[in-house]
Parts: C-alpha cells; sequence; structure tokens
C-alpha cells in the first residue's frame, strides 16, 4: 500500500517531558502533522513548542493518562494514520523514509512501528511467522506503546485505547482488540527507532516507581480480567499478591522504608483492580 507523509499526523502524550520533547520533535519529519498533548499544563512549554516548530497545535490537557490523551489526538486528526510516540523517542534520519518504503510492500496493516535500535530491548512480543513479509516485515502479536503507527481505517468508532487504565498494557489491549477482528501487525527491521526507557518525565526516581508499581498491578488484573475473565485474572495476579504481602511485611520487619512504600503501591493497586475500582492512582495522592 502507498503510504504518503502528508497521510501521517504524529501524536505525542508530554508529562513533564521538558527534558526530552525538543529531541523527539526534532527527529520528526519538518512538514509532518504534529499533535502535542501536554498533561502537565505547562503553558510556557506550550509557546515555546508552537513557536519553534511548524505545522504543530499542542493541546493543555489533564493528566487524564497515556490512552485517553493519545485519543484526544488521534480523534482530533484529519489524517488516516497517526504515529502516537512517547517524547523520549528519537527517530534517525532515515528511519521513515525506510519505513514508508517497506509499507508499500504491505497490502493492509492495524498498527506497525520501526524496530528499536537497543536489540536488548526489543518492542515487540510475539512472532507470527505465517504472515510475515520477507526478511524486513515481521508480523508479531504485541508492539510496545512509545512508537505505533496507526491506520485509524481499522477501529470501529473512534475505539482506540482504553481510557479505563491510565499506565500499563493499553498497548497489549489495542494489539489484542487488532488481531481479533483479523488485522496485521508488523515491526519494520531496517528501519529503526531510539528510546531512552523511563525518561518521558523528569519525576523523581521514587515518584516514578511508586507509580509504575500501582499501575503495573492495577493494568495486569484489568486487562486479564477483560480479555480472559475474572478468575482467570486472578489466577494471573495471585503471586503478584502473595509476593507483595510478604515483600511488604519483610520490609517493615527490617525497617526498609523504601521498598515498604513500593510493595505498599504494589498492594494497593492490585487491590483496587480486584474490587473493581478506577486506576484512581496519582502522585498528588
Amino acid at each position: 500500500m502507498d503510504l504518503e507523509i502528508n497521510n501521517i499526523t504524529f501524536i505525542v502524550v508530554c508529562y513533564k517531558s521538558e527534558n526530552v520533547i525538543y529531541k523527539c520533535l526534532d527527529s520528526l519529519p519538518k512538514n509532518s502533522k504534529k499533535i502535542l498533548i501536554e498533561n502537565s499544563k505547562n503553558i510556557k512549554l506550550k509557546n515555546e513548542i508552537e513557536l519553534k516548530y511548524d505545522n504543530i497545535e499542542v493541546i493543555i490537557n489533564e493528566n487524564i493518562g497515556m490512552g485517553a490523551s493519545n485519543n484526544i489526538g488521534i480523534i482530533k486528526s484529519l489524517t488516516d494514520f497517526v504515529y502516537v510516540i512517547n517524547p523520549d523517542t528519537v527517530f534517525k534520519s532515515d528511519t521513515i523514509e525506510k519505513l514508508i518504503n517497506e509499507i508499500k510492500k504491505i497490502n493492509d496493516f492495524a498498527i506497525l512501528s520501526p524496530i528499536i535500535s537497543n536489540k536488548k530491548f526489543p518492542n515487540f512480543k510475539g512472532l507470527v511467522e505465517k504472515d510475515s513479509i520477507g526478511n524486513n516485515i515481521i508480523a508479531v502479536e504485541t508492539l510496545d506503546g512509545f512508537s505505533m503507527l496507526i491506520n485509524k481505517n481499522k477501529f470501529d468508532k473512534n475505539n482506540f485505547f482504553d481510557e479505563k487504565i491510565f499506565l500499563y498494557l493499553e498497548n497489549d489491549d489495542l494489539c489484542l482488540r487488532a488481531r481479533k477482528s483479523g488485522h496485521k501487525i508488523y515491526i519494520i527491521k531496517n528501519s529503526e527507532i531510539d528510546h531512552a526507557a523511563a525518561s518521558s518525565s523528569n519525576l523523581s526516581k521514587f515518584d516514578l516507581e511508586c507509580l509504575r508499581n500501582w499501575h503495573w498491578m492495577w493494568s495486569k488484573f484489568y486487562f486479564n480480567k477483560k480479555h480472559y475473565g475474572y478468575l482467570k485474572a486472578l489466577s494471573k495476579v495471585s503471586l503478584n499478591l502473595f509476593s507483595s504481602f510478604f515483600k511488604y511485611f519483610l520490609s517493615l520487619i527490617i525497617s526498609n522504608k523504601l521498598n515498604k512504600k513500593i510493595y505498599l503501591m504494589r498492594l494497593k493497586g492490585l487491590l483496587a483492580s480486584i474490587k473493581g475500582k478506577r486506576s484512581y492512582f496519582r502522585l498528588n495522592d
């Protein structure tokens, strides 16, 4: 299929991402359409970015999560394709050119991405060999959410990211729903991107760990319940539940305040999800 750069809108969700966002935007095609969702309400950043870059709109938004924020940009976009990227993702000089050239060899797709340059941390899971095309176009089950070129026409009624998920597994959910509908997901091996994992926000390491542990546990149960049922989800998290209880009480005994907080976050997130509560935790809670 033919895909031109003028039929792609780049969507970037930011939350206190001032340290990385400029490098990301500098790497994008200059004339491409861009929508940035700024979740930390940084008006100064909005003004600076809209002054510096062409064809970009910065939307000031509440911190409603990655998936829901991406949906704002996707629905607002006027192109058939959107490229969702994290602010700590950087394109190489030939990333887009190689990506578009390989897409010409594909009849159709729902989601695809260049491959991450650091091969130790692949940005995909689950090879689907029967659907692969040659050596460079590899069919996969799931792509990491920091880089996803999405064909909007493959998702009915703007049913993109699940907005109940604040953080983690929203990409797995999107990919699973696409595959259940019979659509293909690809990784392009000769097109590369750089990704500085865990660098998209300038929050403190401890704050990030608290946020991640709470939402990882919440999302793990929610995702499995949504797709496989309540009992299957319980079996999937039972070891996590036991381990978090044990390590929390061990941290109490040995007075390890940092670990105590982390495992408490895990417990709270998991129990909230098991009880059917929303993914409510934010860093100001």
